[in-house]
């Protein structure tokens, strides 16, 4: 399988499909998933013709099972090491969920050149954590008992989300799919335990404000209005105001997972935006 090894050792995992002379698209996945999350876009965009990327961040999916560096320096840190060893040039990156705040981390910090576009997905900046400066954001106690939870019995509390708010599968008249409920716990469960557990910090209290003011590519967020996870009207609607060339759309009605939910809908507007 292909891995590249980092400067600390760590092997990450990526797949690399597609006609290496073609625009590149990398994909982010959201705690604690893998590549395989994105599925329905890289089957969608290699059929577009495009060069499609998708790693496994370490800790997760099948890259090392790491106890250090779970944390945004590092997530970015291997995403720069990642592009320099697959040469990628005018890529355009969309992240998920903690995926998009690795990528705003990233794109913030990435060499000329390495990307044309960002696209952050019900994605988890500026920040989560409530706090002074942040009131609209979920009490610290959310993301305690996140780790809480992840510590002593994963497996339920990885079934409890997938089968609950992360698809909306929780909601009156919900069209409820096992199939993907199933598909979110395997991933889930092919990481490692201590590196999900810092992976809650890493996405609810890292402050990516600055990564938002700096970047300087067109960015698109979407979420959806009913994201039961990151909401809305303290992710979304406040990085809007912060990115220089930002354009939002947002979808009443849409889980947290609407990448899979609402993947036609969801890959349609990628490829509008990527095409613009």
């Amino acid at each position: 399988m292909p891995f590249i090894t980092t400067a600390d050792g760590t092997e990450i995992f990526y797949k690399d499909w597609g006609p290496k002379t073609a625009q590149p698209i990398v994909f982010h996945h959201g705690w604690p998933l893998s590549s395989d999350d994105w599925d329905a876009q890289l089957m969608f965009f290699l059929g577009e013709g495009y060069r499609v990327i998708a790693h496994d961040r370490r800790g997760h999916g099948r890259s090392t099972q790491t106890d250090t560096g779970n944390e945004m320096d590092t997530y970015a840190a291997d995403v720069i090491e990642l592009a320099a060893a697959l040469d990628l040039k005018d890529a355009v990156h969309i992240g998920h969920s903690t995926g998009g705040g690795e990528v705003a981390h990233y794109v913030a910090r990435a060499e000329a050149g390495r990307v044309a576009k960002a696209v952050l997905i019900g994605a988890v900046p500026p920040i989560m954590v409530k706090s002074e400066a942040n009131p609209g954001g979920l009490p610290l106690e959310v993301f305690d008992s996140f780790r809480s939870q992840t510590a002593t019995n994963r497996a339920q509390f990885f079934l409890d989300v997938a089968s609950g708010p992360f698809y909306g599968f929780n909601r009156e008249g919900a069209e409820v799919k096992q199939g993907v409920i199933d598909n979110w716990w395997r991933q889930g469960m092919a990481g490692g335990v201590k590196a999900h557990y810092d992976c809650v910090k890493a996405f609810s209290e890292t402050d990516f404000t600055e990564d938002l003011k700096q970047i300087d590519v067109p960015v698109l967020l979407l979420h959806g209005e009913d994201d039961q996870i990151v909401p809305i009207a303290d992710s979304a609607l406040l990085g809007i105001k912060l990115l220089k060339h930002g354009t939002i759309k947002t979808y009443p009605g849409f889980p947290h997972g609407m990448a899979t939910t609402h993947a036609d809908v969801i890959n349609a507007d990628l490829l509008a935006f990527i095409k613009s």
